[in-house]
């Protein structure tokens, strides 16, 4: 007697080859033979699904491309790079405990710890992570987490890991780092001793700005299963065809960041020669103020994102992204193209205009998420746009 649970349903043909490309199941449920095949599933005895909140083949195989990638084993995929986030601070964090997080987060990650912590009985405490001697001061008898980017979001600025990561072990404290920008390519959280993994998927690693995701790993297996519970039982449970658009994305990944990042290059140094520039922001460049550091990290890898400054004006800012014709003005990064970002007006528009100086973030400051396109057309879109700027001193 076969185990094939019977169905109406039309059966899926049979083929004698496998396809080159993996299917995209969207199923919501899946059907058992009988109760005791159920038991098995749920229990792990036989590998299976049950119910797509609880996972499905599309997510189980983007969990174990990226696991390569990073390095890990037993990660999960999850709705979004937030999604991530959360689930680490709910399944790590209780009420009482304190959480240390680097004070140039994305906005987003800043705004879960100032103002979401505090409301669930958790307390949070912002720090510079490049000054190691701040993060010492912060710690606390019930501290029990610290959040890092491994570059941050969008100043670009690279903090002490290594020293934080040992200070972290000798008061057992969790450390868990968004690795969104600096990508596996060039750093490993997971390798140089962090507890914990994040990405936002949705970014560079899907790459094509179609598919919303998050991804989290951690080195202890009982630490994945028992985040993996608690987000199955909230729900963050990530599309199927996401998972499948971001799968094809993983492939051309390598070729894609390799791209991108000699474009990212050639951009900052042409930009740092445009008048009308204030300042250009790349991890590598010589006058990066965390240069040395950002070298050894990273292994030499500059990345995708540069950063710079123009005229610290809502005018000014206007000018350069009217005049900067085929470059797609958007809240994101990661896509395949070029996309120019303003925080101000997006990522951190909740904080005031006094905080965001203190991260040295004015009107005029832009982040780029450089693309794969010709770098000359790149270079001669920005110096159009740069070149804009001298029309509005000419009019003042």
């Amino acid at each position: 007697m076969s185990d094939t649970p019977k169905t109406f349903r039309a059966p899926w043909p049979a083929n004698a080859a496998r396809p080159v490309v993996n299917p995209l199941q969207p199923s919501v449920v899946y059907a058992a033979a009988d109760p005791d095949a159920l038991d098995r599933a749920y229990d792990g005895t036989e590998p299976g699904y049950t119910y797509a909140r609880e996972g499905h083949p599309n997510a189980t195989v983007l969990a174990g491309l990226i696991d390569r990638m990073e390095g890990g084993s037993g990660g999960m995929v999850v709705g979004s790079g937030m999604a991530a986030v959360s689930l680490v601070l709910m399944g790590c964090v209780s009420a009482g405990h304190h959480v240390i997080g680097a004070d140039q987060l994305y906005g987003r990650s800043l705004r879960l710890l100032r103002d979401e912590l505090p409301r669930l009985g958790s307390e949070s405490s912002l720090v510079d992570p490049k000054d190691l001697s701040s993060v010492e001061a912060a710690f606390r008898e019930t501290t029990k987490l610290i959040l890092l980017e491994t570059v941050s979001n969008p100043t670009l600025r690279v903090p002490d890991i290594d020293a934080v990561i040992a200070l972290a072990k000798d008061n057992g404290v969790l450390v868990a780092i968004d690795n969104t920008f600096a990508t596996p390519r060039a750093y490993r959280p997971l390798e140089r001793g962090a507890d914990i993994v994040i990405h936002s998927v949705t970014k560079l690693l899907a790459g094509h700005s179609d598919a919303t995701l998050g991804y989290l790993c951690a080195r202890d297996p009982a630490m994945n299963e028992s985040l993996k519970s608690l987000g199955d039982t909230i729900g963050l449970t990530a599309s199927p065809f996401d998972c499948w658009l971001a799968e094809r994305g993983i492939y051309s990944f390598d070729l894609r960041y390799d791209r991108a990042s000699a474009n990212a290059r050639a951009l900052a140094d042409a930009l740092a020669e445009m008048d009308g520039v204030l300042r250009v922001v790349y991890p590598t460049r010589p006058d990066h103020p965390d240069h040395n550091r950002a070298v050894a990290l990273l292994g030499g890898e500059g990345g995708h994102m540069v950063s710079f400054e123009v005229r610290p004006e809502r005018d000014v800012a206007n000018a350069f992204v009217r005049a900067a014709e085929g470059l797609n003005f958007a809240p994101t990064l990661g896509d395949i193209t070029t996309t120019i970002s303003h925080p101000a007006s997006s990522s951190h528009r909740a904080m005031s205009e006094a905080e965001r100086a203190d991260l040295g973030i004015s009107e005029g400051f832009f982040r780029i998420s450089v693309g794969c396109e010709n770098s000359d057309d790149l270079v001669a879109a920005f110096a159009k746009g740069v070149a804009a700027l001298a029309m509005i001193t000419v009019a003042l």
